[in-house]
C-alpha cells in the first residue's frame, strides 16, 4: 500500500496530479481544492489512499491526515465510492459535520454522484462515528507548523488523542524539531 508521496508535480488537471517520484510517476486523484494549493510548487506531499479493484490500482492524496481519515469514513459508508468520498471531502469536514449532526440532506445531494438515498446513508452511518470526527478535530489546525508537528507525533507512534493532547500542551513559536523534542521529553 502506498501511504505517502513526495515528489515533483509534472501535470494536472481538474482532479488528477502526476507526481514524480524519483523517476516514477504516479497518478493520484486530487480535490480541485488541493490542486490549487498546489500550484507552482516544486516539491508535493501527499496522503496516499491506494484503492485496488479487479481491474484498476488507483490512489487518492491529501495535504493533511485529517482529510485522508474523512475520506476512509466516507469510503465506510455503503454506496459511497473513493470518487465519491473524493468528492463530498471537496466540501470541508466542518460543513460535512454540521450536515451530518443537522441531518441536512440537501447538502450532500447538491455534491455529484450522490442521491437522496446515498445522503440518507451518509448520515445514518456517519452519525455514529462523529465522535471520532470530533476527537480528530478535522479541519481545526490550519497552522502548516501544527500541521507538520501532528504529522510527525503520529508518525512516530502516538494516537491521535494523545497527539492532539500533546500539541495543546507545546509551544509552537519554536522550530519544529524543537517542538517535537519538547514532546517526547513530556512522554
Amino acid at each position: 500500500m502506498i501511504a505517502l508521496l513526495t515528489g515533483k508535480p509534472i501535470i494536472q488537471n481538474e482532479n488528477k496530479l502526476i507526481i514524480d517520484v524519483n523517476g516514477v510517476g504516479y497518478a493520484v486523484f486530487v480535490t480541485p481544492h488541493t490542486l490549487s494549493k498546489l500550484q507552482k510548487q516544486a516539491l508535493v506531499t501527499l496522503h496516499t489512499y491506494t484503492h485496488v479493484k479487479e481491474d484498476a490500482l488507483e490512489l487518492f492524496g491529501f495535504l493533511d491526515l485529517a482529510d485522508k481519515k474523512l475520506f476512509e469514513l466516507l469510503l465506510s459508508v455503503n454506496g459511497v465510492g473513493p470518487k465519491t468520498a473524493l468528492n463530498i471531502t471537496q466540501t470541508g469536514a466542518t460543513a460535512i459535520t454540521e450536515a451530518v449532526q443537522q441531518a441536512h440532506v440537501g447538502f450532500f445531494t447538491k455534491i455529484p454522484r450522490v442521491g437522496k438515498k446515498v445522503a440518507q446513508k451518509i448520515i445514518i452511518e456517519l452519525k455514529s462515528k462523529l465522535g471520532s470526527l470530533k476527537e480528530l478535530n478535522l479541519g481545526t489546525i490550519t497552522d502548516p507548523k501544527q500541521r507538520e508537528v501532528l504529522d510527525a507525533l503520529l508518525a512516530l507512534g502516538f494516537t491521535e488523542e494523545e497527539a492532539y493532547h500533546k500539541l495543546e500542551k507545546l509551544d509552537v513559536t519554536q522550530p519544529i524539531q524543537t517542538i517535537i523534542k519538547q514532546a517526547l521529553k513530556n512522554y
